[in-house]
């Protein structure tokens, strides 16, 4: 069983973790937080508050706290995948429709808000983005995809350095819990529900229907990943406790299906080559594991797989979890996970 190295009380629920793939700031690790408040404001709504947490990690996963900004909760939050030339940004979703982008100096080592982009009415949640250009870095901001809440998704590009929305649409009848890219045709992106169907879409087509649908899931959708190594090929998790390999040509049959318990909250390809059949795999009710597939490529019509680590020093609802881009051989790696109701991040090798 997987030892931590170390661990912090976040204070807040934490629920999302995710270290900076920048090559100045790969020792940076941030933490976002959702806390429900128990009074309401003045019409009634409860209240979440949260707190955008940033660490350096040590080598021997050390943490030491930085900086922390407070913003409404944080159900997501993931790093734009720039080039070393210029800094870099993190796209913070919160529980009120907004969108909120920050600034990391590499020199300074401080976190600054650049701007808030307005999804919808502060009721509705921001439950997931990802950015356009996690395989291929760029000097600029990519494609941000949000879903929300309401069961819609918006995209959102850079217009003169500023993240605008070009469309929004209605994706799902009740909560879009995921959307993703293609990493490899940022044209093309996926989106989940708790309507139990997982969509794909093209933004040359527009967004009045989509170009597949697969209803074959037992429970909401709740995460999808490009692998960033494998072309064709995604990991798709779903509150039935599996983890499904689709080759995206042909999306509505899976080529591997993983049983690994709990209900799944988050997959993370692991970001070296080298160990290109490795996901990580964020189990809520059953801790966090590294799954490994005996076949990963598309076409590979195996249902082999192991759990090579399995870390359960969590006594909660296990939601975030990400690989350190820094390079641990190639048997482990750094990983950070957080839960919600002990409030705990830990740093531990997977």
């Amino acid at each position: 069983m997987t030892k931590s190295l170390k661990k912090y009380d976040t204070g807040f629920p934490a629920d999302a973790v995710e270290f900076c793939p920048h090559l100045l700031a790969q020792d940076i690790l941030v933490c976002g937080t959702y806390k429900l408040l128990e009074e309401r404001d003045h019409a009634g709504k409860q209240q979440r508050i949260g707190r955008c947490s940033f660490f350096s990690v040590s080598g021997e996963g050390d943490l030491n706290l930085l900086q922390e900004i407070l913003l409404p909760a944080i159900p997501d939050l993931k790093w734009c995948h720039t080039s070393s030339i210029v800094d870099p940004v993190l796209a913070v979703a919160d529980s009120e429709g907004g969108i909120n982008l920050v600034h990391w100096s590499t020199s300074e080592r401080r976190a600054a808000q650049c701007q808030k982009v307005a999804c919808g009415s502060t009721d509705m949640l921001c439950l997931s983005l990802d950015w356009d250009n996690r395989r291929l870095n760029s000097s600029s901001l990519g494609s941000l995809i949000v879903s929300q809440s309401d069961g819609s998704l918006s995209l959102l590009r850079p217009q003169d350095g500023i993240m605008t929305i070009v469309e929004n649409w209605h994706a799902h009848d009740y909560e879009s819990w995921i959307a993703a890219w293609n990493y490899w045709d940022t044209n093309v992106l996926f989106s989940g529900g708790d309507d139990l169907k997982m969509k794909g879409w093209d933004v040359r087509q527009g967004f009045d229907r989509p170009i597949f649908e697969n209803r074959r899931f037992e429970s909401g959708v709740t995460t999808v990943q490009t692998h960033p190594h494998v072309e064709h090929l995604i990991a798709v998790g779903s509150y039935d406790e599996k983890v499904r390999l689709f080759d995206t040509r042909k999306p509505l049959r899976p080529l591997q299906e993983a049983h690994v318990g709990g209900g799944v909250w988050r997959v993370k390809w692991h970001p070296s080559e080298d160990r290109r059949n490795d996901l990580l795999v964020a189990c809520m009710h059953d801790g966090f594991k590294v799954v490994q597939f005996d076949a990963v490529h598309p076409g590979a019509a195996n249902d082999d797989f192991k759990v090579l680590h399995k870390f359960d020093e969590h006594e909660s609802l296990a939601y975030g979890a990400d690989w350190s881009f820094v390079s641990g051989g190639e048997d482990v790696s750094m990983v950070a996970s957080c839960s919600f109701y002990d409030h705990t991040l830990c740093v531990w090798r997977g």
